[in-house]
């Protein structure tokens, strides 16, 4: 069937036409066939180098055969049981072994499981409702969750409101926010609010924003002096910035940890680890009227054919000059595209640092908070993503790109060609 007709069939069934945020204007729209290594494939047969990579989880590209052959063997052993398997007592141990903070362990399926369950465990832990988060900050959909990450009047410390529709205004009341790497506005919060804290949620590269030195060893110090739950959403960090994650590349150990994509080798599985006392509330022996006790249960929790994908991931992920080569690749991108907007006048930066990036449209020197991110230009940098994909190059527009262990130079070549002719013949012509 023609990519047209699968899409016009999409658009009679999915709302929006697509199965989430995630949707392309009808001159990229596309429908992915199958994808190999770096590749994907679109129903009319054309080839795309990814850089999306799912949204991250495909750090070995698609259908590596490491986690292909563990992926066939699990499941002709069986895919679910809703009891403790081995696949999910190994990858439990190897998330424990490598996170700074790891002691104990919860396998959930998504990243925003995760994240609502170790806020819900910080809650329980301390007795306390309230928690800050940072403004722009990206912690999963769950309702909790989503106060203060997308909004359209940043700079109303620490008041939040919803995301969206559906979500229940009052629960704003719970979710302080502060501006990222300003540490004397979170300390001022927190002085004032720390008996009703009970964590301090960061998304250690928050989005594409480096964390400035001193702001997360500040974050540690003002959760120690008020017994407060430090929480570093790795979903996309971990196992990615270094072996330890961001944990480890920052130097600053959290209570609590959360963990998905890299963990899961492209299937679907989370975890959220960190230490024994915290985790602890979520310990089903615990009695039931104990105040304290945590319900974070699902039917897939410790999903065995996600696990021995991760398994297989990290094997991977663990040989010598893994961080080197992606690093290498990311410093070339950023190096490059930033001589290129100088080059063709075309104020830009680029965020985020090694295996994640983002270009912003922006003539600020230094993007440090969600304020800085929110004042640069959206349509350029959708334009310029909607164009990276009309050229064979699978981009988000106005997101994250991310690079994998497969992507070759070549790979790289193409892509910084590709954003040269967009940022020559198209973006630098908008204004």
């Amino acid at each position: 069937m023609s990519q047209t007709a699968l899409i016009e069939r999409a658009e009679k069934v999915f709302v929006g036409g697509s199965n989430g945020e995630f949707r392309l204007p009808p001159e990229a729209n596309l429908v992915v066939t199958h994808g190999d290594g770096a590749m994907i494939y679109d129903a009319s047969g054309r080839e795309y180098v990814d850089f999306l990579l799912g949204s991250g989880p495909m750090i070995l590209g698609h259908g590596h055969p490491e986690v292909v052959t563990a992926v066939t063997r699990q499941v002709a052993r069986g895919t679910t049981f809703m009891a403790l398997n081995e696949p999910a007592i190994r990858l439990a141990e190897r998330v424990v072994d490598a996170s700074p903070c790891g002691e104990k362990v919860r396998l959930v399926i998504t990243g925003s499981e995760s994240i609502q369950f170790a806020l819900r465990a910080a809650r329980a832990f301390t007795g306390r409702d309230r928690c800050l988060r940072f403004e722009g900050g990206w912690h999963g959909v769950s309702d909790s969750a989503l106060h203060g990450a997308r909004t359209l009047d940043p700079g109303d410390y620490p008041d939040t409101l919803p995301d969206g529709g559906g979500i229940p205004r009052n629960w704003s009341a719970d979710m302080l926010a502060a501006p990222f790497n300003d540490v004397g506005r979170a300390t001022e919060i927190v002085e004032r609010h720390h008996g009703e804290l009970a964590a301090i949620v960061i998304e250690p590269l928050q989005r594409c924003i480096l964390p400035r030195p001193g702001f997360f060893e500040a974050m540690r110090a003002l959760c120690d002096r008020h017994g407060i739950v430090l929480i570093f959403d790795e979903i996309v960090t971990g196992f990615r910035m270094a072996w330890g994650g961001a944990q480890e590349r920052y130097g600053v150990t959290a209570d609590l940890a959360a963990y998905g994509k890299t963990i899961s080798g492209g299937y679907p599985l989370a975890a959220m680890c960190g230490r024994s006392d915290v985790m602890d509330v979520m310990n089903g022996w615990r009695p039931a009227d104990d105040p304290k006790r945590v319900i974070a249960s699902g039917t897939f929790n410790g999903y065995p054919v996600g696990a021995v994908a991760g398994l297989a991931t990290l094997d991977v992920l663990e040989r010598p000059g893994t961080y080197k080569r992606l690093f290498a690749m990311g410093d070339r991108v950023t190096r490059e595209i930033t001589a290129m907007g100088e080059r063709l006048s075309v104020p830009l930066l680029v965020g985020g640092e090694g295996p994640v990036l983002q270009v912003l449209f922006t003539s600020e020197k230094e993007i440090v908070d969600y304020g800085s991110m929110f004042r640069a230009d959206k349509q350029k940098a959708y334009v310029f993503g909607v164009e990276m994909i009309k050229r064979g190059l699978f981009v988000s527009p106005y997101e994250k790109i991310y690079l994998s262990l497969v992507h070759t130079d070549g790979h790289v070549d193409r892509l910084l060609e590709t954003a040269e002719e967009v940022l020559r013949d198209v973006i630098a012509k908008m204004d």
